[in-house]
């Protein structure tokens, strides 16, 4: 091919230079890829989940007990599972979504903490609670699946009433099935008048009511006991004054 040739074709468009980012950009960035790598803010945040959910697992399978009480702490495992979401979800985030989402997301992440309290807690105090367990073990399955579906997907409603959606309500319901069966074993084996879980509040009480029914009667020899001694008279004084 001659010279003339190539220079009759068509030089290729050479690509622009991206344009510089402004001081703006620039500060954004360094902003972002700071909260990203903050190491105290990401373990905060994972510890929160795991604190929340906890807490409100402890609350809600010992809520008989003292309801006061566990409802307490079932609002403060709230707080700190919401905090943990702010943190993870819109602070370390490089984009904040819109208010909608926002919101739509916070209110998934209070169902997903008492989905997941209600499944760690029954597991954990099913032989404690029988019943109650073998009623909250399936719905935190099914809770804590709807929940996690509307908080991470795009489209949510589609996903619940998917294939997966229908083996996850399939096996809560297997779930329930057995656990009852296995709760009645539990009650039907269990000594009457055991209550299970104890922490030992009532307990001071009825052992000194036992005790004090219960307390055995002087042993008594087959001699008839001897009559108490006379109490000791004093002689008067030649005074004539007695004591």
């Amino acid at each position: 091919m001659s010279q003339h040739h190539l220079a009759e074709r068509p030089r290729l468009a050479e690509p622009l230079p991206a344009p510089a980012p402004g001081r703006a950009a620039a500060r954004r960035a360094r902003a972002h890829h700071a909260r990203e790598g903050s190491l105290p803010g990401r373990y905060l945040g994972y510890v929160g989940y795991f604190v929340g959910a906890g807490l409100i697992s402890g609350a809600v399978v010992h809520y008989p007990l003292d309801p006061a009480r566990y409802t307490r702490i079932a609002g403060y495992g709230v707080l700190v599972f919401l905090a943990a979401t702010v943190l993870n979800e819109f602070v370390l985030k490089r984009e904040r979504p819109p208010l909608p989402r926002m919101l739509l997301v916070i209110g998934a992440s209070l169902m997903l903490s008492f989905g997941i309290g209600m499944l760690s807690g029954g597991l954990q105090h099913f032989d404690d609670f029988p019943d109650r367990a073998a009623m909250l073990v399936p719905m935190g399955m099914a809770v804590s699946f709807v929940a996690y579906v509307l908080k991470e997907a795009e489209k949510p409603w589609r996903r619940i009433f998917s294939v997966f959606g229908l083996g996850v309500l399939v096996a809560a319901l297997i779930t329930f099935a057995g656990l009852r069966e296995l709760a009645a074993d539990i009650i039907t084996e269990r000594p009457a008048g055991s209550g299970g879980h104890s922490h030992g509040a009532e307990e001071p009480a009825d052992k000194n009511e036992h005790c004090e029914e219960e307390a055995p009667a002087a042993p008594t020899s087959g001699r008839p006991s001897a009559p108490p001694a006379p109490a000791k008279q004093e002689q008067p004084h030649k005074d004539g004054h007695s004591h």
